[in-house]
């Protein structure tokens, strides 16, 4: 450009711009997230990790904290802003937040027990923010809430204000069995002799194998098999363990965790060594606090001599609950499934070849070793193997983790686990697998639980999440609670899982069901998402239109 056609632009145009542009770094807020991080790595797949540091110091991300992070990790700020805002659990920009929030869990328990006007309740009584939230894995004591990061069981207004007056905010941690107790347990002992080749890696895949041990997060793929074809693949490889249960009606793996943890780990050590992986990740959804802090400790005390083992922290984020978004996430990128293949036993975590298993899948691999298969298989009922961790809640006695043979029917595991029906209440319908797996009728009740029994119902287990529903409950009710999570917990990468839920929440709002439209939304839904999430979130407006047409119709 010619120098006097440049002398004669306005200033700020142009090259006669006094800044650069883009936002700039504020060189205070620099150096607080400089001290902040220390010495810790600025590594891009940690920037979700180096985002919780920032929220818990500051209440919030600032945008001038927000910049200042993308300049110290050598990253865009578009970068840091999208993966920050993607996330339930942080909060990005200015805005004044109060010094405390309140969170009130909405999902499909704790609204049977009231948690509307829990929520309503303590908002009128606390200058706090109040927030209602989806699940947060406490539906055995529904109505919960949290009051910082303490949670509060059987919530009542009072309780959960007074928490709230006198700093109760920290989380408690339960009695729970630790590396001394679990080592005084015999713990450890099979993966000592495995270290040492007193049992050899074929040996466990062959014990794996024969009890036929499927994934317990919820696919039901056989362990054994997965083992054996990430190792096909060449090193090195990663493994990660998806510790994210996010399915409305879950907790089991909050259960273990909190109670025997070292189970759990030693199962994934064995896992390691067998499969030889050079690196664990453990991803463990950030509404765990308590078993975070469990895990902290007792990562720092396992036996020497395996992989390095990291503990991620999530945001708030259902969809991470599938595998590839868990690993986008971990990476420290938005929790957005991938397209596949490749898949991740080819190229999961950082592009290498990655073994992924459920909390739960790993906490049996002692048992199966020391006990044998064969005490495996003959656990079940009605053909079926093993035994299941069936997270029960709603209209029961006894909600709780329920360990019961896989196989047994919902009347079983209410009559004989539950103490029965709480009292006043008949059973009415039942949610198989938390709000993915469908409602069934009580008519249903006799049907084995199990992978592969509740299909041809247009239902499924999935991760055991049992929610019990009575003749006093609304059906329609229920389908809305269910449809509106699936909505808020879209990822939006895809159109039909992100206008699908905002169509059928706006349809099922109607005073009559369009039914053909639904059914054609649904399958469009089930036909065209990229993952689990948009694919079965139909399923609780289907199983309403199938199994209870007069709800529907209503």
């Amino acid at each position: 450009m010619p120098d006097d056609l440049n002398s004669a632009a306005p200033r700020g145009r142009g090259r006669g711009r006094e800044t650069p542009k883009g936002r700039q770094v504020d060189p205070a807020a620099l150096a607080e997230i400089e001290a902040l991080l220390g010495e810790r790595p600025r590594r891009r797949d940690l920037l979700i990790e180096h985002l919780h540091l920032v929220q818990d110091r500051f209440g919030r991300i600032g945008l001038a904290h927000l910049a200042a992070l993308a300049e110290a990790m050598r990253l865009s700020l578009a970068e840091v802003y999208e993966v920050a805002t993607f996330y339930a659990h942080f909060d990005v920009g200015d805005a004044a937040v109060p010094p405390l929030t309140i969170r009130v869990c909405d999902s499909i328990a704790c609204m049977l027990a009231g948690a509307e006007a829990l929520a309503a309740a303590v908002a009128a009584g606390t200058q706090a923010r109040v927030q209602r939230v989806p699940c947060i894995g406490r539906c055995a004591a529904a109505p919960a809430a949290v009051v910082g990061r303490h949670a509060i069981d059987h919530a009542t207004p009072a309780r959960v204000l007074a928490a709230a007056r006198h700093g109760a905010t920290e989380p408690a941690i339960p009695d729970y069995a630790d590396f001394d107790a679990y080592v005084a347990g015999g713990g450890y002992r099979a993966l000592a002799r495995l270290r040492a080749g007193e049992m050899s890696a074929e040996a466990v895949l062959g014990v794996l194998d024969e009890a036929r041990l499927g994934g317990l997060g919820g696919a039901g793929f056989p362990a054994g098999r997965k083992w054996r074809t990430v190792m096909a693949q060449p090193g090195p490889r990663l493994m990660a363990v998806n510790a994210d249960e996010g399915e409305p009606g879950t907790f089991k793996d909050r259960h273990y965790l909190e109670t025997d943890p070292h189970r759990f780990l030693e199962g994934m050590l064995i896992a390691a060594h067998v499969v030889d992986v050079a690196e664990i990740v453990i991803y463990l959804r950030d509404e765990y606090p308590a078993a975070r802090a469990i895990l902290q400790a007792e990562l720092a005390r396992l036996p020497p001599g395996g992989p390095p083992v990291e503990l991620r922290r999530g945001a708030g984020a259902y969809v991470c609950g599938e595998e590839s978004a868990m690993l986008e996430s971990i990476e420290g990128r938005r929790g957005l499934p991938r397209n596949k293949p490749p898949f991740v036993f080819q190229a999961g975590l950082f592009g290498r070849p990655t073994l992924v298993n459920n909390v739960e899948t790993l906490w049996w691999v002692r048992d199966l070793l020391e006990r044998g298969a064969a005490w495996w298989r003959g656990q079940g009922r009605y053909g079926c193997r093993g035994l299941r961790s069936f997270s029960v809640s709603g209209r029961v006695r006894l909600p709780g983790v329920k360990l019961a043979p896989a196989g047994i029917t919902l009347r079983e595991l209410v009559e004989e686990y539950c103490g029965g029906m709480a009292e006043g209440h008949r059973l009415g319908a039942y949610l198989p697998g938390g709000a993915s797996g469908g409602i069934l009728p009580a008519t249903l009740a006799d049907v084995p639980l199990d992978f592969g029994t509740l299909e041809e119902h247009g239902c499924f287990i999935g991760s055991a999440a049992v929610v019990v529903l009575s003749d006093q409950d609304d059906l329609r009710a229920v389908a809305d609670n269910l449809m509106r999570f699936f909505r808020h917990e879209s990822c939006g990468q895809c159109t039909p899982c992100r206008l699908g839920t905002e169509k059928a929440v706006a349809l099922m709002r109607a005073p009559r069901w369009d039914v053909p439209l639904l059914h054609e939304l649904a399958q469009v839904m089930r036909d065209a998402s990229i993952c689990g999430l948009g694919q079965a979130a139909p399923n609780p407006v289907l199983s309403l239109l199938r199994h209870f047409p007069a709800e529907a119709a209503r």
